[in-house]
């Protein structure tokens, strides 16, 4: 029983490693990546649409993103939702493509990067001691039965424990490398 909780803290552990990960994606750094743009939906014949569904995303070069749309007519809606996605550049809209044009970071604009990474990796925390919380609470269920013996029911609150700083250390570890990448030139 013991051992299906800790399976389900590692699995929902891995989730949020993921999340992180896919969440460190939105951040800029010294080059553009296209994955800034993954939250950016269009109205697509009435229905919001990723970007990346109803165009190429593409970076061209370390400070340009070139999005290109399937339908021409979807130019001024893509340039309108990229406008008001509040990415601090302008879209320009050159009747074929859409392009952003990033200047390069300033060293605030890397603190500031930096300073979302170290938010982003506390938000993961926080979710990892919720998923600790949540094994805890399984495990004082099983303690409260009395289907298991004292011993076992201390080894899983240990065992959830050193999981739970397993994941702990992987997010900080993740949190500095980013903030490394983040303020090298």
């Amino acid at each position: 029983m013991i051992a299906q909780i800790l399976k389900n803290q590692e699995e929902h552990g891995n989730k949020s490693l993921e999340a992180l990960k896919r969440d460190f994606g939105t951040l800029r750094s010294g080059k553009v990546n296209i994955a800034i743009l993954d939250h950016i939906t269009v109205d697509y014949y009435g229905t919001p649409t990723p970007l990346n569904q109803v165009a190429t995303v593409l970076a061209t070069d370390a400070s340009t993103i070139a999005i290109t749309p399937w339908e021409k007519k979807m130019l001024k809606d893509i340039t309108s939702a990229l406008a008001a996605a509040n990415l601090g550049v302008n879209p320009t809209n050159d009747g074929e493509c859409v392009k952003l044009f990033f200047p390069p970071m300033t060293k605030e604009d890397r603190e500031k990067s930096a300073k979302e990474a170290k938010a982003m990796g506390e938000k993961a925390k926080v979710s990892v001691r919720n998923i600790r919380k949540e094994a805890n609470d399984e495990i004082k269920k099983i303690e409260k039965d009395k289907s298991m013996g004292e011993d076992e029911i201390k080894r899983g609150y240990d065992d959830v424990q050193k999981l739970t700083d397993k994941f702990i250390e992987k997010i900080d570890e993740l949190v500095a490398h980013k903030e490394n990448e983040l303020m090298k030139i």
